[in-house]
């Protein structure tokens, strides 16, 4: 019974290891995660081969020496160097890094016999003798007529080496669970920077074969992975994903409520890391993301996008997403979010080329400078506060050299992460084995431009293949020269075809295995990471095959670990399921009627029946009781304009509904937006303008002028200058400037009643197309502006509190007129907060341009003049004068 476990000590003889590296390289040994994942966590279905290939490396020469010595080149490329001491000590450790022995894992099953010895004795009456057959000439069979052991679609008599039926035990007290999982970091202890130089590149042949790469791993253990991956080939698919199925203690965890396995490995990994990258933090120990400020993250090579959704499911609308990855098939796929909303995450594809938007190629260096700007552009060229990738390909027939394939794919990732990951923030991204001297010197390089780095396999990946990833910490502010390092690195990869092409030429190393190796807690820390996830993958490879050959095993503990795993994660163990479709009527009333805790209940007739308060004259000391309670903003539409400011209502991406009349209707026409499910706003959507004369275009936007609920977060109850940093914040996630088909979204500028001398320096003459002067209100923003038609106001201070101005101190400050208790303004009561309901149905506005009648907006400032002592206040009195 041959399960290809470590045997002795194989003999240090070079032909007996020529004939051993001849014989695994002429022979595709399938990877297990090639065969029985079902979904991809990249977006690519990948299939395992069940036919062998030949290797394409048919020489074995040393490749060309471009910049460094031939030594050195050949330490880069795993030769075998007897004379090495860290070499030869390595192959004396083999011993140690050895998984468990064979009987230690498996062993027949004892099957407990069983004898009637009444029937036994009445036999031997009648004559019969042990050993022989039944009848008057012991004529009869002797042995019993033996069970098929035909196996799912195997051919009758089918015998599998190292895959023969049998009756088997797994110790599974062998395998490692751990639940609450803990990390092993590396620290980046150097305070200097790493210097690279373009010396460091060693070119030569292209090497398709890995199984003589041991400078970073034991070479017993790479030896013991390849062979048990062998014992696959000639497998069914099918009767191998049944093995895996069963075999894997964490398998029925799945995708739980979300788009696939992928996002829930980066729930996984989010709690083993402390929350990291939902949560992250300073090196200091303080928060990167406060409840003013929106979490940045990118996605990059992870269609169809498991890893976004789970950071959406977390943050919600409050985590705004950039996307890089291939377009069609392998695209995100956003409309099946179901956990979290995808209005605020964009896909970007790079360089476009006239109707193409991109192809979202990562090799390609023009649309990885296209993707830097795109997201620096939109996180106020800062970057995001943590990137994640998880990009794959099909290795079909080549699964045990995927490595080796994947080398662009690795160092492209890594380039993405310093090119748009801010400094301090973070990076995880899948690898799969790191044996090669071209892929443990990428992993050198982020070592370097991180304050820390770890490898992990958390228990979401399967453990029987080589999948683990990359978790990278706090990046460094100087490693701009690496970046550039890689940058040219993949230029150059481009030059020969990329690693896919059949040009015999490639970069081979791109740090020196010298300074790996002196750095020592580096080198160690890779070796023992790839001794520890390979020992745990010869016992599960070992464990399928054992699963393969006894089809009435099963993993008892799935049920358990599940349930267990998903609370330490705290993800429900709900099943995925679509959100509820609800008309516009149900949406708007599930709103109204469930305020945040303590918050009012607002009365539908006040959102459909209120009428504001026409200023006049007459009225404005009645309703400006203290000038420092109100606030006003401008508006953009006349009182009669369809576009009139009105609320709209978002029940997820385009179904967005507007207000007319007492009912709602689904916005269409020119004017499209996507707004995150569970939004009520006030707004009007306004003609912005660029521009003069014949060179004048213009845009349709959504200003947002205040909000009830934003993407299912009620806001209703605060001050209404904290709903207007919400809503800030709304607008920057839901905006998406890459798309035309979308209109922007912006919130208008709220000023203080006393500053409304600053609408009036913004209120200037611009010549319009049909080259006549109108007056415009000037945005702070390129060059933008609206024809203005009115004024609004809101009083935000909740009586009996009232807000006021320090004669002596200039500081304002709330007064309560029944307990003369005085408050200033940053120590607000939550009582003197006015809620949206009431600021609403006490609003006030003033009409521009509508006859004799209306009040202009110098009446309002010589009202304010005389009650405010500000700089502005009196400069406006001394110019009147």
């Amino acid at each position: 019974m041959d399960l290809n476990l470590p045997g002795p000590e194989p003999q240090d003889d070079s032909s007996s290891s020529e004939s051993d590296s001849e014989s695994m390289s002429s022979t595709s040994k399938s990877d297990i995660r090639m065969s029985v994942d079902s979904e991809s966590d990249a977006g690519f279905r990948q299939k395992r081969t069940r036919s062998r290939s030949r290797s394409l490396s048919g020489d074995t020469s040393p490749p060309k020496r471009l910049r460094h010595s031939m030594s050195s080149m050949e330490s880069a490329t795993g030769d075998d160097t007897t004379d090495d001491p860290d070499h030869t000590d390595q192959q004396s450790s083999d011993a140690e890094d050895a998984a468990p022995s064979m009987s230690s894992l498996v062993k027949p099953r004892q099957e407990m016999g069983y004898t009637d010895t009444k029937a036994a004795k009445m036999m031997a009456k009648m004559g019969y003798k042990a050993g022989h057959g039944l009848g008057k000439d012991a004529q009869g069979r002797v042995e019993p007529i033996e069970v098929s052991k035909q196996r799912g679609r195997r051919g009758l008599g089918l015998n599998m080496q190292g895959l023969e039926p049998a009756r088997l035990e797994w110790a599974s007290d062998k395998e490692e669970i751990i639940i609450e999982e803990t990390p092993e970091w590396l620290e980046n202890w150097h305070l200097e920077p790493f210097e690279v130089s373009e010396d460091f590149i060693v070119e030569g042949r292209k090497k398709l074969i890995i199984d003589d790469e041991a400078d970073f791993c034991s070479k017993r253990i790479l030896q013991d992975i390849m062979k048990n991956k062998t014992t696959f080939d000639e497998l069914d698919g099918q009767e191998l994903r049944r093995a895996v199925t069963r075999s894997n203690p964490f398998e029925t965890i799945h995708g739980g409520i979300f788009l696939n396995r992928a996002a829930m490995k980066m729930a996984n990994m989010d709690r083993a890391f402390d929350f990291m990258f939902t949560k992250p933090k300073d090196q200091g120990g303080h928060d990167m993301v406060d409840g003013n400020s929106l979490l940045y993250f990118a996605d990059v090579c992870a269609g169809p996008g498991g890893f976004s959704e789970y950071v959406l499911w977390r943050h919600k609308w409050k985590a705004k997403g950039f996307g890089f990855t291939l377009r069609n098939e392998n695209d995100f796929k956003l409309e099946n979010f179901y956990a979290g909303p995808c209005e605020s995450f964009e896909p970007h594809y790079g360089v476009k080329t006239g109707d193409d938007d991109g192809d979202g190629d990562v090799f390609n260096s023009k649309n990885q400078d296209e993707f830097r700007k795109f997201v620096l552009e939109g996180t106020d060229g800062l970057g995001v506060h943590f990137m994640m990738a998880d990009g794959g390909f099909s290795v079909e027939g080549q699964e045990n050299i995927q490595e080796i394939l994947s080398k662009q794919l690795y160092l492209c990732q890594f380039l993405m992460a310093l090119l748009i990951v801010r400094t301090g923030g973070h990076f995880v991204c899948k690898v799969f084995d790191l044996f090669t001297p071209f892929s443990v010197g990428l992993v050198y390089l982020m070592y370097r431009s991180f304050s820390h780095i770890s490898i992990h396999k958390p228990n979401t990946s399967r453990p029987a293949n080589s999948e683990r990833y990359l978790i990278c910490k706090w990046k460094r502010a100087d490693c701009d020269h690496i970046r550039d390092y890689m940058y040219d690195l993949n230029k150059r990869l481009n030059q020969y075809g990329g690693t896919a092409a059949a040009s015999p030429k490639d970069i081979v190393s791109i740090v020196p295995l010298d300074i790996m190796k002196e750095d020592k807690a580096f080198f160690e820390y890779v070796v023992n990471s790839n001794n520890k996830i390979g020992r745990k993958q010869i016992i599960a490879l070992v464990k399928v095959i054992t699963y393969c050959r006894d089809t009435s095993l099963e993993e008892l503990r799935q049920g358990d670990l599940r349930k267990k795993c998903l609370d330490y994660w705290g993800v429900p163990a709900d099943a995925r399921k679509a959100p509820p479709k609800m008309s516009a009527e149900e949406a708007f009333a599930g709103i109204l009627n469930t305020p945040e805790k303590g918050a009012e209940v607002i009365p539908p007739e006040v959102i459909f029946s209120s009428r504001e308060i026409e200023l006049s004259l007459i009225n404005l000391p009645e309703v400006f009781d203290s000038i420092y309670n109100w606030h006003c903003a401008v508006l953009g539409n006349s009182q009669k304009s369809d576009n009139n400011l009105t609320f709209f209502l978002g029940t997820g991406r385009r179904n967005v509904f507007y207000l007319k009349n007492g009912r709602w209707f689904k916005l269409s026409g020119n004017v499209k937006l996507e707004l995150s499910a569970g939004t009520l706003l006030l707004g009007e959507i306004v003609k912005e303008i660029k521009g003069e004369r014949q060179r004048q275009v213009w845009i349709y936007a959504l200003h947002i002028v205040d909000a009830i609920c934003l993407g299912g977060n009620d806001i209703r109850h605060l001050h209404i200058t904290e709903r207007a940093k919400q809503c800030k914040l709304f607008a920057k996630a839901m905006n998406k400037p890459n798309r035309t088909d979308v209109a922007p979204i912006y919130v208008k500028e709220l000023f203080e009643l006393e500053n409304i001398f600053d609408i009036y320096e913004r209120l200037k003459s611009r010549i319009m197309k049909n080259n006549k002067k109108q007056e415009i209100f000037q945005l702070n923003r390129d060059d933008a502006c609206f024809v203005p038609e009115g004024l609004i106001f809101f009083n935000g201070t909740q009586s009996p509190w009232s807000r006021h101005m320090s004669k002596t101190h200039k500081h304002k400050y709330y007064f309560h007129r029944s307990t003369r208790e005085s408050k200033f303004d940053h120590e607000r009561p939550p009582k003197a907060c006015k809620p949206f309901g009431k600021c609403y149905a006490e609003r006030a506005v003033s009409w521009w341009n509508i006859g004799i009648t209306s009040i202009t907006i110098n009446d309002i400032m010589d009202y304010v003049s005389q009650r405010s002592d500000s700089a502005a206040s009196n400069q406006y009195k001394y110019q009147q004068t």
